[in-house]
C-alpha cells in the first residue's frame, strides 16, 4: 500500500498574508487541523490548531492582543523547510519520515501538492491491517502528566517540554481523571476573533456582616484550568492488546 491510499484529499491551502482567523474558519468548516500555506503555488509552511494555540498562548503581551484577523499565517505557521512524500512512496517511509523528524504531517508531493499525510491517516491504516504487535512492546514509561488544576499555559508549557501532542490529568491523588490533547488546547483557543483563550465565571459566597445572609459576586475571567477543557477517557484497551485494537478504539473515539 502507497501514501496515495491513504492521504487526505483535497488538501485546503491559505496564503501567507491571510488572516489567521481564515484558517480558523477553514479549520471549522471542513473538520481538519492542518492548512499548507502557500505563496505563488510554492509551499512556504504548514499551520496547525497546535501551532495557532501554541503562538496565542506564548505570545508576548501586547503581540497577543492583536485580534486574530489582523495576524498573517505566516507568523504562526511552521516555517520552511518543510518535508515532503511522493506519493508512491509506501507507508512504512511514511511513517519512518514522521518519525525521524517528530512530524504530525507530510504533504505529498509530486510536480504539485496532491494529499497530505496525517498522524489520522496513519492510525485509521493501522487500525485496518492486522499488526499483532502488542500495546505493552511499544508502550512508553514516560507519560506527561498535569494536575486538574493546572493552567492551559502550564498544560502547553509541558507540552512544549517534553515535546508531547497528549497529556494525561490526574485528580489530587494521582488518579487518571482525562486526557488534553494539542487540539483540544486550540479549541479553546480560537473561539472568537480576539484569539484569547476561554474563561470562566466563578460566584463566591461571603457574608457582609456578621450574622447576615449570604450575598453573591461574580468574578470574572478566571482562565481555565485543565479540568475544563480535557476529555474524559472513554476508550481503554489492555496492554496486552495490539496495535490494530489500539488504533480501532482511537477511531472509534476520535482521537
Amino acid at each position: 500500500m502507497n501514501v496515495s491510499d491513504i492521504m487526505s484529499t483535497p488538501v485546503y491551502v491559505i496564503g501567507t498574508e491571510e488572516p489567521v482567523s481564515h484558517a480558523r474558519n477553514l479549520m471549522f468548516r471542513h473538520k481538519i487541523s492542518t492548512l499548507i500555506v502557500v505563496e505563488k503555488d510554492e509551499i512556504k509552511g504548514i499551520v496547525t490548531k497546535s501551532d495557532i494555540s501554541r503562538r496565542l498562548a506564548q505570545a508576548e503581551p501586547m503581540w497577543r492582543r492583536r485580534p486574530i484577523d489582523k495576524i498573517p499565517a505566516k507568523m504562526v505557521m511552521t516555517a520552511e523547510p518543510i518535508i515532503t512524500i511522493y506519493p508512491d512512496a509506501s507507508v512504512s517511509q511514511a511513517i519512518n519520515l514522521m518519525l525521524e523528524n517528530q512530524i504530525n504531517n507530510l504533504p505529498v508531493f509530486k510536480n504539485k501538492l496532491q494529499g497530505i499525510v496525517t498522524i489520522g491517516d496513519i492510525v485509521r491504516y493501522v487500525a485496518d491491517k492486522s499488526i499483532t504487535t502488542k500495546i505493552s512492546e511499544v508502550l512508553t514509561d514516560d507519560a506527561v502528566e498535569v494536575h486538574r488544576h493546572h493552567t492551559i499555559n502550564h498544560v502547553i508549557d509541558e507540552m512544549e517540554k517534553h515535546r508531547v501532542s497528549k497529556v494525561i490529568v490526574i485528580n489530587d491523588v494521582g488518579d487518571t481523571v482525562g486526557m488534553i490533547s494539542t487540539r483540544d488546547i486550540a479549541l479553546s483557543a480560537m473561539e472568537d476573533n480576539e484569539g484569547k483563550m476561554q474563561s470562566k465565571n466563578i460566584k463566591m459566597a461571603r457574608k457582609p456582616t456578621q450574622g447576615g445572609e449570604k450575598t453573591y459576586r461574580y468574578v470574572k475571567d478566571v482562565p481555565l484550568v485543565a479540568e475544563d477543557i480535557m476529555v474524559e477517557l472513554d476508550g481503554v484497551v489492555n496492554i496486552e492488546d495490539n496495535l490494530s485494537d489500539a488504533a480501532k478504539v482511537m477511531v472509534e473515539n476520535n482521537r
